[in-house]
């Protein structure tokens, strides 16, 4: 299906006018949701004696396809064998970008990728130029297919002799995409055991340390695979390399020292495990809001610290480019070093000897605001719909908004409304509330206005 229409100018160059790279990817998703949802709502897709309605399956598409995590009906004891096939392939789509189906098909076909493809994958990648986006776009697919297959095969060393040879497989293989496309969605829970995640499997290191490993690769990003592999060397790296390593580093460590301090005397959580558990678990925990969903420990048992600390990494998120959400750890960074330069009386903005250009930080100024407004709307309808205590519903609006799938187990009692809500979070949050707001304001691109307003004073601060 082509959902590009172009128009041939005199010049003989070809006209957008119909469809952006950035409304075919927005509009690209909602498909495959409705898509999915279709699917889910089948019989065969559900267990004998469940039955899941549409809105329901909305929900677990929309959570699978935005690679979040958050579900409203257990996804080992509800679907079927069929019915986890496809949310996993709906993972799978939605964590590569939904160009990469389309592409898929035109490399298999043998099909020559056009001008309007090419843009399509560079908007979906985040990639900086046009320059072999195909050859790069294909090196992607052979990268995540080899990271997942070798995420699975350790996975297996586990999973085999606690669940048996072909349990134990199908487990491995569906934990290893989904880490990797930081979905979060899990098939360990049993009849009276729902929504378990990786409570039950937190003193097994190969499976937290490998899951923990996949998601921090997932979360980076297609441009940093790219450039620490051309390049090697840290000071040869790209800016972009530069801070989302640094930023991600300083996170995880800081949130894993936190989290211990946090967790340590808690009964619930950390203190009845040995110390190097505790250290594992307080490391996964620091690494899982980053998108991914997963949870070693009962997220409502935590601490209010920890709750607090793991709203504010769900809301940072990973590395533009990547299957992570939130406002990505590049925009949190350029804000951060915007107010210092602002602070210090500086100019400029200028980050690791780099001057941050103008757009770019309106940029990240606007997807901070819009990702703010998003999250206290979405707070503001589950507190009316009474969806439990300010800092439960808080916490489940940054989780859909940062496309984490981290619950304080209030999830899977939604009323109607609240569930439509985090259904158009959850997809905002991936599509990115920046894009869709260019989209409803039919703003596609910069436009230069042929006038200039005298300057005004205002006070602020």
């Amino acid at each position: 299906m082509n959902i590009f229409k172009f128009n041939t100018v005199k010049d003989g160059e070809e006209k957008l006018t119909h469809f952006s790279p950035t409304k075919a990817l927005v509009f690209g998703f909602a498909f495959l949701i409705l898509a999915g949802a279709i699917l889910l709502s089948l019989p065969v897709s559900t267990k004998p004696g469940y039955s899941v309605g549409f809105l329901d399956a909305v929900f677990t598409a929309t959570s699978a396809v935005c690679v979040t995590g958050l579900v409203v009906v257990d996804t080992n004891t509800t679907w079927s064998a069929f019915g986890q096939t496809v949310i996993i392939i709906l993972i799978q789509i939605g964590g590569l970008g939904i160009m990469s189906l389309a592409t898929m098909f035109s490399l298999v076909l043998g099909r020559r990728i056009g001008l309007k493809e090419r843009l399509a994958i560079q908007e979906s990648l985040n990639e900086f130029t046009l320059t072999g986006i195909v050859r790069v776009f294909k090196k992607i697919l052979y990268a995540t297919f080899a990271i997942e297959f070798i995420g699975a095969a350790v996975l297996s060393t586990r999973l085999i002799p606690l669940y048996g040879l072909k349990s134990g497989i199908a487990k491995s293989v569906f934990h290893s995409i989904s880490a990797f496309c930081n979905a979060g969605f899990d098939i360990f829970g049993s009849v009276g055991n729902e929504f378990i995640s990786l409570t039950q499997l937190n003193r097994e290191p190969v499976i937290i340390i490998t899951i923990g490993l996949l998601i921090i690769i997932g979360g980076l990003g297609f441009i940093v695979w790219k450039d620490v592999v051309q390049n090697r060397k840290f000071s040869s790296f790209m800016l972009h390399t530069k801070i989302v390593l640094i930023v991600t580093t300083i996170l995880i460590v800081s949130g894993s020292v936190l989290f211990f301090v946090f967790e340590s005397n808690n009964p619930e959580t950390l203190k009845g495990l040995p110390w190097a558990d505790k250290i594992l678990n307080a490391w996964f925990h620091a690494v899982t809001p980053r998108t991914a969903g997963y949870n070693s420990l009962p997220i409502a048992q935590m601490t209010e610290p920890s709750k607090l600390m793991t709203i504010f990494l769900m809301f940072v998120g990973g590395a533009s480019g990547s299957t992570a959400g939130g406002i990505k750890v590049t925009t949190f960074s350029v804000i951060i070093f915007a107010t210092l330069s602002f602070i210090k009386g500086e100019h400029d903005v200028n980050l690791l000897s780099r001057k941050i250009p103008d757009t770019v930080l309106r940029k990240s100024l606007a997807i901070v605001t819009l990702s703010s407004a998003l999250v206290f709307a979405t707070t503001i309808i589950l507190l009316i719909n009474k969806e439990g205590t300010l800092m439960e519903a808080l916490f489940e609006a940054v989780s859909g908004f940062g496309t984490v799938g981290l619950t304080t187990g209030i999830t899977p009692g939604l009323k109607v409304i609240s569930k439509l809500q985090l259904i158009l979070t959850m997809f905002l949050g991936r599509v990115g509330p920046l894009s869709a707001a260019m989209i409803i304001s039919f703003g596609q691109g910069s436009k230069i206005l042929p006038y200039k307003y005298p300057e005004g004073k205002i006070s602020v601060g």
